[in-house]
Parts: C-alpha cells; sequence; structure tokens
C-alpha cells in the first residue's frame, strides 16, 4: 500500500494528539503537516509534548493546503470551522475525515454536492468508536421490535453541542425503521421545561455533561414486563483512533460524502 499523506486539524486537542500517535505508528501513514491556530511557522517537534514528531505547523488553512501535498485531512477541530475546513480541503482535492459534529443538512447538501463534482471521497462520523457504531446498529434492529425508546447519552463538561451527533445519528437512524409514536402519558406535562428531553419522532433524547466522563450513550427500550439496554462507553479518547484509521484507509476508495462509519462497516 501506498503512503498515505495526512494533515492534522487540531493537534493540540486530546483527539487530535491522539491521532498525530496514529499516523506515527501506522507504516503506510505519514504526517505531512498540521493546522493550529497558534504556533504558525513553527515545527511540531517544537511544542511540549510532540518531540519527535515532524511536520510544519500551519494557522491558514489556504496556505497549508497550496504548500502541503497531502491526500487526507484529519479533522477533530469544532464545529465553527469543520465546515471551512472541510470545505476547503475538498477544493484543493484532499479528502477529509471529520470527526467534528454539528454539521446541520445544509451543511452536508454542500458537501455533498462538491464531493460529486470534485469525484473525491468524505467522510464525517459523529463516532469513531467501533463499539458505538455496533450500539447505533444494534438501537436500529431493536427499534423494529420495541417502539418506546429513550437515549441517554453522557459527556465531559467541555463538550459544546447538546446533544451529541451520536445521539442524534442514533435516533435518526431509528426513526428510518421505526413508526413515529407520542410516547408517556397522554397527559403528560413538565413541571420544570426539559425534564423530559430533547423530543424526535415522540422518542426523547437526555444529555448529562460531567467531569470525569469521556463519551457514553445508552438506549432504552421499553415494553410490557422487560426493558432492553443498549449501551457504549468510551473511557479514553484512544478508543476512536481504530474508526479513525479504518475511515482514512476507506476515504481513499470514496468519490462519494459517506455520513457516519456504519455506512462503511459490513
Amino acid at each position: 500500500m501506498n503512503n498515505v499523506r495526512i494533515i492534522v486539524a487540531g493537534p493540540r486537542g486530546r483527539m487530535g494528539q491522539e491521532a498525530v500517535k496514529l499516523v506515527d505508528r501506522t507504516a503506510h501513514f505519514e504526517l505531512a503537516a498540521v493546522i493550529d491556530r497558534k504556533h504558525n511557522g513553527m515545527n511540531l517537534s517544537e511544542l511540549e509534548g510532540f518531540q519527535g514528531f515532524d511536520a510544519p505547523i500551519y494557522s491558514d488553512v489556504e496556505e497549508c493546503f497550496s504548500h502541503i501535498e497531502a491526500d487526507v485531512l484529519i479533522d477533530l477541530t469544532t464545529p465553527e470551522v469543520g465546515m471551512y475546513h472541510t470545505e476547503t480541503a475538498l477544493k484543493h482535492g484532499i479528502r477529509p475525515v471529520v470527526g467534528t459534529t454539528g454539521f446541520s443538512k445544509e451543511d452536508l447538501d454542500t458537501l455533498e454536492r462538491i464531493t460529486s463534482e470534485k469525484g473525491l471521497g468524505c467522510i464525517i462520523a459523529p463516532n469513531f468508536a467501533i463499539g458505538a457504531i455496533l450500539m447505533m446498529k444494534f438501537s436500529q434492529m431493536a427499534s423494529k421490535y420495541f417502539g418506546d425508546v429513550e437515549i441517554i447519552e453522557m459527556h465531559h463538561d467541555r463538550k459544546l453541542d447538546a446533544p451529541s451527533g451520536t445521539a442524534a445519528k442514533t435516533a435518526d437512524m431509528i426513526s428510518a425503521v421505526r413508526e413515529a409514536k407520542v410516547q408517556g402519558h397522554p397527559d403528560e406535562k413538565e413541571t420544570l421545561t426539559g425534564a423530559r428531553g430533547a423530543d424526535v419522532d415522540g422518542m426523547k433524547i437526555h444529555s448529562v455533561r460531567l467531569p470525569g466522563l469521556v463519551a457514553h450513550q445508552q438506549v432504552l427500550f421499553g415494553s410490557d414486563g422487560e426493558l432492553l439496554t443498549v449501551r457504549h462507553d468510551s473511557f479514553n479518547r484512544a478508543s476512536f483512533m481504530t474508526g479513525v484509521k479504518l475511515a482514512v484507509e476507506t476515504v481513499m476508495k470514496l468519490d462519494v460524502l459517506v455520513y457516519g462509519l456504519e455506512n462503511i462497516i459490513e
């Protein structure tokens, strides 16, 4: 396999640090550059914690993509800049693998159009943990038989979006096979606004944000006399790297936009 030259956006973040390590330890991956809002013009090896990681640092995305020959962008930044990075990468012929959540339907439509025009692959994944993907798939299977479902997602208190991209994607997958149904008592009233969570086709999503958590989700299915719980827990960011590696290798073979790793896992 030819080396895949990779640019990592957000290397100083907790996910970004793991991505840099992944690229370094994978024989057919090569770290071409990193994008960081600080330290422009420096080398990654000059930063604390990155000794031995040789890659130029760029703060200007256009400059980076214009000067660096690369195959893939791994973007693990924030919703505010993720769309810009993804769109710009595609315009420069670079395939994005994106772990940033918060893309709107309009954003996805725009990216789908660009990938089609360019004939380039792009993977956007609300969650890179293989176990989380299986949790979503199992939940979709269960929803064919259990119509009453609630999703509880739990993340660290630095997470910006709620509900999580994983919870929203799980709800979308369930909605695709579940008939919309209003759950609970028909005369139910919230005495505190928001107590019952967000509503998606009658199912509820609850978001928990606490220090000490990383990424956790349980999907509860209720029926007469029984409860089915499908749960996944990520205890560290390294748990996401198997999915990132799979996405990088897969995106090189694609010429379309793929939203969600469940679409590339058989």
